[in-house]
Formats: structure tokens, sequence, C-alpha cells
């Protein structure tokens, strides 16, 4: 029977002739007809050559009216679900996320006040999950769960012994801000993880074994060492590190004016323009992997994964085009990609023409003049650091700067153009941005 069974799965029509005539012989012998017997043959003959592709067409047609009802009618905890199944695989869950923004969903980052351990659906939107980090279990992540909401980090600390957590979970939740609720400075939580984690231990012990502390009953916080927090594109840098895929923000958001300028599309838009038959056209990228081929000829070739705002997607290189660019195709570079795109089945096939840095690619994109809104008129002091770098740009890069003064002692807001020319990039405009009393950075 199970020979028979073997023969069916497989289709193999040769091993079913030789079947036949053992079937038949053993129906004889249990009593039954040689005609039935033959006729019993024939319909598992004819199962063998389409029923089982039918069985499995029919169950998951079903499992996909359930999936497509459940995602058109409760996107939000659907898609909560699926990121859910699949907590450990990064790749998915970047595309998943993509999914999410796409059907208008809003992805709260991972918080250790708001978020689950796995993924939570809170006021129509999902909460991150902490358990979704790299090298951060689930189980662990319970524990954080189990104890919120929290004060502060002495009070996450006092609750939860992060002893059990482990330093290497701590430091991914650090990275991706999980702890801004509490502290918004992510490299002074990443660098006191061992000030807070020996805290949290003798916090612990102390309540375990119910002893008077020396210091009147309570310990004094833990002091973290003081810090500057990480510059916009540092921190998405981090929380690279920590998601696997750009969460909060994408480190191509500052050159989306200058990219425009030099004529460089969105992932999006050149999909679009390939519906239409294969398309040729510049697109930027940050480069998250790359994996080396060698063909049957001896000549290497490349599969290189990269994201703009609009999306994650891959591109193929050549080896010519390999060799002049392998430089820039490290994990965490920006790059302008010429590429050719071309769209088969569902996907989309990228092939590489050309690579350069996204800073050559865009020397040429002519000047670019910014507005800075200031809160507070001590901070035109600070802006002198970043200015002074700016200064010292090439001159068909620079522009016009304007500063946008607004206060309680001020009767409205107050404009003031700088006499000189700056070459403001989007690593200064980003040093910009994180001096206090500056409000926000917008080209013009």
């Amino acid at each position: 029977a199970d020979l028979l069974r073997r023969a069916m799965g497989k289709k193999d029509r040769a091993e079913m002739d030789r079947e036949r005539p053992r079937f038949v012989t053993g129906a004889l012998a249990h009593g039954v007809g040689k005609g039935k017997a033959e006729e019993i043959f024939d319909l598992l003959e004819k199962f063998a050559n389409y029923g089982f592709n039918k069985s499995h067409a029919a169950a998951y047609a079903v499992v996909s009216y359930q999936t497509a009802w459940l995602k058109a009618n409760h996107p939000v905890e659907f898609m909560a679900a699926v990121m859910t199944c699949d907590i450990h695989l990064t790749d998915k869950l970047g595309g998943y996320a993509q999914e999410v923004r796409r059907l208008g969903i809003a992805l709260r980052p991972p918080c250790v006040n708001r978020a689950g351990a796995t993924f939570r659906v809170r006021d129509g939107a999902i909460a991150y999950a902490l358990g979704a980090l790299k090298n951060v279990g689930v189980e662990a992540m319970r524990l954080i769960e189990a104890a919120q909401p929290f004060a502060d980090l002495a009070d996450l600390a006092r609750r939860v012994d992060l002893r059990r957590i482990g330093k290497r979970s701590l430091e991914m939740l650090a990275r991706a801000g999980a702890f801004d609720a509490l502290e918004p400075n992510r490299r002074r939580v990443l660098e006191g993880l061992d000030t807070l984690i020996a805290w949290s231990g003798t916090a612990q012990d102390e309540a375990a074994s119910a002893q008077v502390s020396l210091f009147g009953g309570a310990l004094p916080p833990p002091r973290l060492p003081g810090v500057a927090d990480w510059t916009p594109p540092e921190r998405l840098g981090e929380e690279m590190k920590a998601v696997g895929f750009y969460l909060s923000g994408h480190p191509l958001e500052d050159y989306a004016p200058i990219l425009r300028r030099a004529g460089v599309v969105s992932y999006a838009e050149l999909v679009a323009r390939a519906a239409g038959g294969a398309a040729v056209g510049k697109i930027a990228g940050s480069v998250g992997a790359r994996q080396e081929r060698k063909s049957a000829r001896g000549t290497r070739f490349a599969f290189v994964q990269l994201s703009d705002p609009t999306g994650l997607f891959e591109a193929t290189v050549f080896s010519d085009v390999l060799d002049q660019g392998r430089a820039y195709l490290e994990p965490g570079c920006n790059v302008v990609l010429t590429v050719e795109a071309e769209i088969q089945g569902d996907q989309v096939k990228l092939l590489a023409r050309a690579i350069q840095p996204i800073d050559a690619a865009v020397a040429d994109a002519g000047a670019q003049g910014v507005r800075v809104f200031l809160t507070d008129a001590g901070a035109m002091e600070s802006l002198k650091v970043p200015l002074a770098e700016a200064a010292r740009g090439p001159a068909k890069a620079k522009g016009p700067v304007r500063l946008i003064l607004s206060g309680a002692d001020l009767p409205g807001e107050v404009e003031i153009e700088l006499p000189e020319r700056y070459a403001v990039t989007p690593q200064i405009r980003s040093a910009i941005k994180m001096i206090p009393g500056v409000l926000q950075v917008e080209a013009v």
C-alpha cells in the first residue's frame, strides 16, 4: 500500500503499471471481482494524475479567502498577527513594514512603555514588538511587558532584573530607541548599560533579602555618562543594527531635494515607469547587504539589497560594474545607481549599469539654500561650527542661509539672511538639527 501511495505521489507511470497487477491480484484474494478491482485502480490512477494538486488547490483557496477577508476587514490586527508569526525573520518584517505603510497603518517604534513582546495593536496602530529586534528573545521581553509602564530608567531597573534580560538584548533596545520614553539620549543609555545592570542587580538583591539599605532604604538613582546623543544619521545607523531595516526614518530623506534636482527618482517612481515596459533611470539607495557569486565562466557578479524611503529592492550587478563600484557597495553606504528596470511576473528586476557614491552623484546638482527655524537666539552661537564647515564647501554647491527666529520675547517671526553663501550638505543639515533651540531645517 505504501509503495502504491509513493508511486501516486510521484506520478511515476512505470511504477503505477507495476503496481496494477499486484493490486488486482490482492483484490481477487479478498473476494473482489476483477472488473471492480480494475475500476478501483483506474480511479487511483486518475487521482494520481490530478487529485493531489486539486485537493491542495481547494484547501489553499479556502485559506486564501479567509486571509484576504481578514486583511480587508481587520487590516491592523491581521498585519500585527502576520508580523508576529515571522517575528524573527528580519527580511520578511521589512517587507511587512512597507505593506503596513502602504495600507496607511501607523507603525509605532519599539517602546518599553507601550510595546509588547510580540506585535500589539494600540489605538488603531501597530506597536513594533520588542521581541522582533535582533538578538532579543520574546520570553525575556515578557518580563518587561509584565511590569509596564515605567516612570524612568531607575524604575525599570528596580522592577525588572536586567541581568535576566542580558546586556546584548539591552544594547539592541537602546539602539532601536525602545528607552526613548524614559531617556531620549540613546547613546547615553547604551554607554551606561553596565552601570544600569549593576544597579538593577543590587536593587533586586536588596529586595530579595529584605535588607535595609545604608542609604536610608532607597538606592540613589544610577548615574549614566554625560555624553552627547548621536546625530540623526548615526541614530538611524544604530537603529538599523537593531531592527534590521530603517523604521523611524531613512538616511536618504535629507537628500530628497538635491536628488530631485539631480534627476534621481525613487524606487516607487521607477517601478511605475517600468509598468509600461523596460525603463532606465537613476535611483538612490542605502546598501543593506551584498552577496557575491561566481558564474560558470568564472566571472563574479553580485546581488545587492538596498532601500530608499519608498521601499526595499535588489539590484543585480555584473562583473564590470561590480569591479568599478565594489567599494561603494558596503552595508550602510548611500549610492546612486543607473539601472535598467523590468517587471517579470510579480517581480521587479533591476540590472545596475553604473554606481556612484551619493555625494559624487549630486555634486553638480547646483546650490541649495536652507531656512533654519530657531526658538532660542542662543542657538545662533552654536550654528557657527557647522556653518564654518559649510563655508569651506565648493562654490557651485553654495546657497543662501536664512534664520527664522521666534519666541515669547519677539513680536513674531524675525527672518535674517546671512551675507555669505554656504554648501549645506545633508550631513551638515543633520548637525544643525541637533543644536538645542533649532526647531526645523528646510530646503529652499
